[in-house]
């Protein structure tokens, strides 16, 4: 996804000057799934702002990433409960299935992997959760199926 100076500036100006910078980085981390550069240099110089302090707010809020991530962000629970109940295996087989590792994403820009250590959802185990969806008791060949899905989902409009 490239990022449209234009697109970049309209964010800023409709925010105006005096927009809070977590806000305007989240509106740009909405529009591009993570926040480019060069987005970052655009605000330092738009607001003032020493690019340094911009890097220290995107860096310490978990929210913000400075890497490209996917359409879909899918996390593995790595919790106690999921993984007795095969939180591994289910971790494996996304990371066969992607060709990535956690904290990865996709060539095409379509899936981050990420683990958490709760979704808060234990009884359940082991649990992901791809996008907005949770999907309980996940096995092997459950991945494979919420996968699919999801590609479908991005097939059709």
């Amino acid at each position: 996804m490239e990022m449209e100076v234009s697109d970049l500036i309209e964010t800023i100006t409709r925010r105006g000057e005096n927009t809070p910078i977590i806000s305007l980085l989240e509106d740009i981390q909405s529009r591009y799934r993570y926040l480019p550069r060069e987005a970052l240099i655009l605000v330092s110089e738009w607001l003032d702002v020493p690019l340094s302090q911009l890097y220290s707010v995107a860096t310490f809020y978990h929210a913000f990433s400075l890497l490209p991530r996917g359409k879909y962000t899918i996390q593995v629970c790595t919790g106690t409960a999921c993984h007795v109940r095969g939180a591994i295996q289910i971790l494996e087989r996304l990371e066969a299935l992607l060709e990535i590792q956690p904290g990865e994403t996709t060539k095409d820009r379509l899936f981050t992997l990420e683990t958490v250590n709760c979704l808060g959802t234990c009884a359940l185990g082991p649990v992901l959760m791809a996008g907005e969806e949770y999907a309980g008791q996940v096995t092997p060949a459950k991945v494979d199926r919420i996968l699919k899905s999801l590609k479908r989902t991005i097939v059709q409009p």
